[in-house]
């Protein structure tokens, strides 16, 4: 919504100030310069981007417009997710919540949390952690290790889309000198026509270099900022898994407490409080 929001501003703004300055909107409608500038700035893309990862870059850059991805109440779900599990494991043992970690789809305490269940990175961490545990005899320090290599691989897919638009956005200033320099050449072979021709000829010219710049520092640059913050979120949801399941399993803390330890790295503005945590829990445990 933000997003939306500010192009509408960014927009506004630049159009508005040339108005301002009784400029004529139609002197910067030049279908060849945008022609020019986007259709060289895709391929670029598509020539930097591996064939693999553009569908997931193009979704990830759609995303923006989409907004914040988690709320109070999805980080208060994975808590209640977690609450349950550590309670049956400290109850019944780890063999209990094996068939749970096997086919989580089928499981009663996946089921009851779809917004987690459809965060397949985030269900594969809960349940491949839990299945090495119960299947290996891990020490506490590697299965640390571990998540962490796992949180490391995982940030570097999820900021890769960011750095490919990121490299768009650089381009688009460049382009935009291509696409005057280009138009200059148009303009040289009306070297013998009026004034009027030839002014109309270069301020349609440096339009490009406009737009160019326009488009990475308005739009593009941005985005890709937006879209790193947006891939920190996603890390953030997933390391609040990761506190609380080390502190269940390597710090053999009790499930209450564990879930405080997640409960505390949750990022300060979507933190459920304490209070709110209890009564989630006395719901659970009813």
């Amino acid at each position: 919504m933000f997003a939306i929001i500010g192009v509408v501003i960014v927009l506004g703004a630049v159009m508005g100030g040339f108005l301002m300055e009784h400029g004529n909107p139609s002197l910067l409608w030049q279908p060849a310069e945008f022609v020019i500038i986007l259709g060289a700035a895709f391929g670029g893309f598509l020539i930097a981007t591996p064939s693999k990862a553009v569908k997931f870059v193009i979704g990830r850059a759609f995303g923006v417009f989409k907004g914040s991805r988690y709320s109070k109440q999805d980080y208060l779900e994975i808590l209640m997710l977690l609450s349950q599990i550590f309670y049956k494991i400290r109850k019944q043992g780890l063999v209990a919540v094996e068939e749970d970690v096997d086919r989580p789809a089928e499981s009663p305490i996946f089921r009851q949390y779809p917004k987690f269940m459809s965060n397949h990175h985030a269900v594969d961490f809960v349940t491949d952690t839990l299945r090495t545990v119960i299947s290996t005899t891990i020490e506490p320090h590697e299965l640390e290790s571990l998540m962490d290599t796992e949180l490391e691989s995982y940030h570097e897919e999820l900021v890769g889309p960011a750095k490919s638009v990121a490299t768009v956005a650089d381009s688009l200033p460049g382009l935009g000198i291509v696409a005057a320099v280009l138009g200059v050449v148009l303009t040289m072979q009306k070297i013998g026509e009026p004034p009027e021709v030839l002014g109309h000829s270069v301020g349609a010219a440096l339009v490009g270099t406009f737009l160019g710049v326009l488009a990475c520092y308005g739009f593009v640059g941005p985005m890709s900022k937006n879209m790193e913050y947006t891939a920190a979120e996603e890390i953030e949801y997933v390391n609040v898994l990761k506190i609380a399941l080390k502190s269940f399993i390597s710090n053999n803390a009790a499930p209450q407490v564990a879930i405080e330890f997640g409960r505390r790295v949750i990022p300060a503005g979507m933190r459920p409080s304490y209070i709110e945590v209890e009564n989630s829990l006395r719901q659970v445990k009813k």
